[in-house]
């Protein structure tokens, strides 16, 4: 029974999480933090997905195994947000709607199916949040996106930049999907941003072309020299009000915050800040989101995929929160 779960005839507040102070949080089948599956509510206004796909990753494989590591790791969250003061799965219907089943022999297939679901997903008017899956899947949900909203403001937190042209002749990797999406006319490319960004590149070409797109950066260094407040003060700044989409390579996070990964970098933002970053954008218009490339093998005490779930639990917040202000008129709400 869920804590929130409408009994009375006619109630139409959203079935919320199961009362985790009535059955324990171990039992009971993983949905994302323990929500109802999309099945039971019929329609949602956030639906949480995920996409069980990692075939094109460049290096150690594994994201496949994200999406269920994420909802295992979600059991603790609680239906309250401190942090923003708001209880999301009460502010709207969140409700988790399983895998989005792909070939992980034909990465175009994979491609158009992922494109397929997001757009039947988002014709009913919800919001998703995805969980990778590797970071290939990033170009289908912003097509998709883009297709309701037109061109889309970006926020890619990330170790690396993911604009390179061609890995072994593909077009279609997970280092490639922001340049596809740029060729394609999918992004508004006065608010793009990188965020997180470090380590080691192929060329200081990589840089230009990168800045040739429309892409700004915020380097993990410069997260820490300059606070979580301050960048995301830039960022908000940078956005406005456009329809945002927001990608999350969970290697944004330095090694000791998300070990369970498949290409990790040294130098990396903690938890804390990526969290606090998230948490000063509330007045974006966030339409959609993803979380990608925890990969479980490699992970440690679910470090990894706690971190996941708590950016995956942000981003919700964040989607809910302005769900309701605009059914309220407001447009925006504050902090």
């Amino acid at each position: 029974m869920s804590s929130t779960e409408n009994t009375a005839a006619g109630d139409s507040r959203p079935r919320g999480p199961v009362d985790s102070s009535r059955i324990p949080r171990y039992a009971g089948p993983a949905t994302f933090a323990r929500l109802p599956r999309l099945d039971e509510v019929g329609t949602a206004d956030v639906a949480v997905v995920g996409v069980p796909f990692d075939s094109g990753v460049s290096y150690r494989p594994g994201a496949r195994f994200g999406g269920n590591a994420i909802r295992e790791a979600s059991r603790l969250l609680r239906p309250y947000n401190p942090a923003q003061d708001a209880s999301p799965f009460a502010l709207a219907q969140v409700a988790d709607g399983g895998d989005i089943a792909v070939n992980p022999f034909n990465i175009k297939e994979a491609v158009e199916t992922v494109e397929a679901a997001a757009d039947e997903l988002l014709g009913t008017g919800a919001r998703l949040m995805t969980l990778g899956g590797d970071h290939t899947i990033a170009l289908p949900l912003l097509r998709s996106v883009a297709k309701r909203h037109g061109p889309v403001a970006l926020l890619h937190f990330d170790a690396h930049l993911d604009t390179w042209d061609t890995y072994f002749g593909a077009e279609y990797t997970h280092g490639t999907p922001f340049r596809r999406a740029v060729e394609e006319g999918i992004l508004d490319t006065s608010a793009l941003s990188h965020v997180g960004t470090r380590g080691p590149l192929y060329g200081k070409q990589d840089l230009t072309d990168d800045e040739k797109m429309g892409f700004g950066i915020v380097t993990s260094a410069d997260i820490y020299r300059r606070g979580a407040d301050e960048v995301a003060d830039q960022l908000r700044q940078r956005i406005g009000d456009r329809p945002l989409y927001i990608s999350i390579d969970i290697d944004c996070l330095d090694p000791a915050h998300a070990p369970g990964t498949g290409t990790p970098e040294a130098g990396g933002m903690t938890s804390r800040e990526l969290l606090e970053i998230l948490r000063g954008l509330a007045s974006c218009n966030l339409v959609s989101a993803d979380v990608v490339e925890v990969a479980p093998a490699y992970d440690h005490a679910e470090i990894t995929s706690v971190a996941a779930s708590h950016t995956a639990y942000e981003l919700t917040t964040l989607m809910t929160r302005r769900i309701a202000a605009d059914r309220a008129g407001e447009g925006t709400e504050s902090k």
